[in-house]
């Protein structure tokens, strides 16, 4: 049996439902413990997988190069920054020409403005040009894990996360049935 640390499961989420979420935790006090996103739904999410439009990307760098990358999905954007710890992800941000298909895997993380609104964004762990097929196949299988996780949501029985998700947020989780609904629609046109 291999003792090394395995990689959790990158969760899906459409846009709409990320940039919704803001309240971070952890499960445990050791010093590496993972750091959760709680998303609306109740899931958790220490890495997410998200595919997209990269529309933008810019070098908001000011000693070296720091790159913020933005992605759009049906129901919202997504923003990516990679610098010199994302070397891989980076260098993708400044060589790709905007608009392309993008998948990318990455640790949620939130800040606070100063006006103290929380911000999520994406630090990429990979970025991959992808096709419109990944694209399409992405919006489907992520369509159907919302809908799954609003089901386990809405059923609550013995869903820790989802009770977490009740007591920090006050938002209606048909709002993510709806985009959902409207991104596997936006596919038929």
């Amino acid at each position: 049996m291999s003792t090394a640390p395995t990689r959790e499961v990158a969760r899906r989420a459409f846009a709409s439902e990320f940039n919704d979420a803001g309240y971070t935790f952890t499960e445990s006090d050791e010093e590496r413990a993972p750091v959760y996103l709680l998303l609306p739904t109740g899931a958790h999410a220490n890495r997410v997988f998200v595919v997209g439009t990269l529309t933008e990307t810019e070098d908001i760098g000011d000693e070296s190069e720091y790159w913020r990358g933005r992605i759009v999905d049906p129901t919202g954007t997504f923003f990516v920054y990679a610098g010199q710890y994302q070397p891989d992800a980076a260098s993708v941000l400044r060589d790709v020409e905007p608009p392309a298909y993008v998948a990318v895997t990455g640790k949620p993380r939130t800040y606070e403005t100063d006006d103290g609104e929380i911000n999520v964004s994406v630090r990429p762990e990979a970025i991959t040009i992808v096709d419109e097929d990944v694209r399409r196949q992405w919006i489907v299988e992520t369509a159907e894990r919302t809908l799954e996780r609003i089901e386990a949501f809405e059923d609550g029985a013995g869903n820790e996360y989802a009770t977490m998700a009740r007591e920090q947020y006050d938002l209606p989780v048909e709002n993510y049935r709806r985009a959902a609904v409207a991104a596997l629609e936006d596919l038929d046109e």
